[in-house]
């Protein structure tokens, strides 16, 4: 007995390593037959459920990783530059945390996209889409885990992404016919898109100052004539909109400080008289007095310059590039105002405030279309100096100065602020407006699961996902602020059932379910739509993935 009992041991022993050679083995071919033997050296590639998890896990990080930043008590995440200045920014701006951070995973840098072309659309929402489209790929996860197609899982979403449209359009609603209550909406929305930013503290003042800038416009699409100074010193609550335009620079020596009705040549061109302009070249001479000769010229053909430059009939001169002192003494005698260095952006959009052109040759003075502006002073602000356009061609142009304690605090002020002007912007265009805290996510996350009770087969399981990820955002909202997400999502849930009309959604201050029209929380549907479309095509697109290859770069020589 004991000697069977022993060759029974041994015998369990053997399979148990031969099971294990077994699975080496298997693996081991199993790798094998991946490598196509197609691909150069250095190449590598994942097919089926490894690329498909390769897909999922890289997305879903992240959208973890910019989750705890959305709604109004969102925090913030510090990003350090590891190069030279080691440069940090505070932000809880979704598409600048994007933008910069390094991503490798290719699933992962489709949601980068996606949340840069949320920002470069409508301004606002960049956070929203890549933490819904995370949660789409999430559901999406376990229903391939319960051996749901992805085919299957597309379909569903797709059928689920339009009824939540049509919802969403239907319950969106429109003032412009009326002007007293547009600009009431539009201060709503603006409160709204800054109360999860650094201006939250004064959104009152800031949303104010975006909307009276915006109705400035008086419908025209662009933002150039919204010019945006940043100055240290100071609080935010002492930011103000000027009429006109503020330009960051200085006026030249011993020139006039104050023109009325002046005459403005916008240029871009070469004002030193000093060097050569020709690299590399090599003048040889036999004294110095051919080096005396040789100044001489070349600021002889810098007052012929000048000259052509005043002949224009200008009072003021201002040039991208640096003016020496040869050229600023004699556009001071000639009593002409030179403003050196513009920056290329500050000069294009100055161009085209005051309504003219950026020159570069001054040989023909009829063809060139002058600038024009009732009035240009220099003007203080905290302990610098800057020149103030006034009374400009371009009438809706404005200036918005930012002031705050450091540059970090202004830099976010700014994204803020910009964001904001983006959704006005779009408002105006498109004058839909939805309530907002989660609001129309409970109303689309309702009829999509209504669909889905009516529908046959495995595509309803996708649209219940669908909901699912839809009633993410409010909860993620509450989440972040320290709320129990899980009860007021429940109380969100049996409220908008009881009550088609119900304007419920997250009240973060009380920390419950609160009326969205009493408590003036306005979103803009372009950002809504936006939010929901992008989020959708993303996570079908990564949802379509079973194979990803991955090339070494091609070796020089």
């Amino acid at each position: 007995m004991a000697v069977s009992c022993r060759r029974l041991a041994n015998n369990r022993t053997y399979l148990a390593s031969l099971a294990a050679h077994d699975i080496c083995r298997l693996t081991r071919a199993l790798q094998m037959s991946q490598q196509s033997g197609i691909l150069q050296q250095g190449a590598t590639e994942e097919r089926g459920e490894n690329a498909r998890m390769a897909s999922f896990v890289g997305a879903v990080a992240v959208a973890d990783l910019v989750k705890s930043t959305l709604g109004p008590k969102g925090m913030d995440k510090i990003l350090q530059s590891m190069g030279r200045g080691q440069e940090v920014t505070i932000t809880n701006d979704g598409a600048t945390i994007l933008k910069s951070i390094y991503v490798d995973n290719p699933a992962a840098k489709v949601l980068v996209d996606i949340s840069k072309v949320q920002d470069d659309e409508v301004g606002d929402g960049t956070t929203s889409v890549v933490v819904f489209a995370g949660e789409l790929l999430r559901e999406a996860e376990l229903l391939v885990n319960q051996k749901v197609h992805p085919m299957t899982i597309i379909a569903g979403y797709r059928e689920a992404c339009d009824c939540a449209r049509s919802v969403l359009e239907s319950i969106a609603f429109n003032h412009q016919s009326d002007p007293a209550l547009f600009r009431k909406d539009l201060l709503n929305i603006a409160k709204t898109t800054l109360s999860s930013k650094i201006l939250t503290v004064d959104k009152e003042h800031f949303a104010n100052l975006a909307v009276d800038a915006i109705l400035r416009l008086k419908g025209n699409g662009s933002l150039e004539a919204i010019h945006v100074i940043k100055k240290t010193g100071g609080t935010l609550q002492e930011s103000f909109l000027d009429e006109g335009f503020i330009l960051d620079k200085k006026i030249g020596v011993g020139q006039p400080k104050r023109i009325e009705d002046a005459r403005i040549l916008v240029a871009n061109t070469p004002m030193d008289t000093d060097k050569i302009k020709i690299y590399g070249a090599r003048v040889r001479v036999d004294s110095m007095a051919k080096v005396a000769d040789i100044e001489a010229a070349e600021k002889e053909k810098m007052r012929e310059k000048v000259r052509k430059i005043i002949d224009h009939g200008i009072n003021c001169f201002i040039n991208r590039q640096l003016i020496y002192n040869l050229p600023e003494e004699m556009f001071a005698d000639a009593g002409v105002m030179a403003i050196e260095h513009a920056d290329f952006d500050g000069i294009e959009r100055l161009a085209l405030v005051l309504g003219g052109e950026i020159v570069s040759t001054f040989e023909n003075p009829e063809t060139v279309k002058l600038g024009s502006c009732k009035l240009i002073e220099e003007i203080m602000i905290g302990e610098d100096r800057l020149i103030h356009f006034s009374g400009v061609a371009l009438g809706e142009a404005c200036t918005i100065v930012l002031r705050g304690a450091s540059s970090h605090i202004l830099d976010e002020a700014e994204r803020s602020l910009h964001d904001a002007l983006c959704v006005l912007k779009e408002t105006v265009a498109d004058a839909r407006v939805v309530y907002g805290g989660g609001w129309p996510e409970i109303r689309m996350a309702k009829a999509v699961e209504e669909l889905a009770s009516r529908t046959p087969g495995k595509k309803a399981m996708a649209m219940e996902a669908f909901a699912r990820a839809l009633r993410t955002l409010p909860a993620t909202i509450c989440d972040n602020a320290g709320l129990d997400s899980a009860e007021i999502v429940a109380n969100l849930k049996a409220a908008h059932g009881a009550d088609a009309e119900s304007r419920m959604g997250v009240d973060v201050v009380r920390g419950e379910a609160g009326d969205m029209a009493e408590l003036g929380i306005y979103e803009s549907f372009r950002v809504r739509q936006q939010v929901l479309l992008s989020g959708t095509e993303a996570s079908e697109i990564i949802l379509r993935v079973d194979d990803i290859i991955k090339c070494a770069p091609r070796k020089r020589g």
